[in-house]
């Protein structure tokens, strides 16, 4: 995944509830604080998407590996089973 492209999104006012100081010192900081935000929101997103795909991908890879020793041991419940 790539990073977000925000520039030619449409934009839309938003209300978020921050504490006062910081958002004093980051104006304090930069002169687009939107700007700011956004990219560092940009930034979040695109790293939680990558671990949830990484996450993904480790679920199917043991989901795999579970599938074949399913099919080359078979079950432990086989010998079991009544049907």
């Amino acid at each position: 995944m790539t990073k977000l492209q925000t520039n030619s999104v449409r934009k839309r006012a938003v209300n978020l509830t921050l504490n006062e100081d910081i958002v004093a010192q980051a104006k304090a900081l930069t002169p687009n604080l939107s700007a700011v935000v956004e990219t560092l929101l940009s930034s979040y997103v695109v790293q939680i998407q990558r671990e949830k795909q990484v996450r993904q991908e480790q679920a199917n890879q043991v989901a795999g590996m579970w599938n074949g020793f399913n099919a080359q041991s078979g079950s432990f419940a086989d010998e079991y089973s009544t049907l």
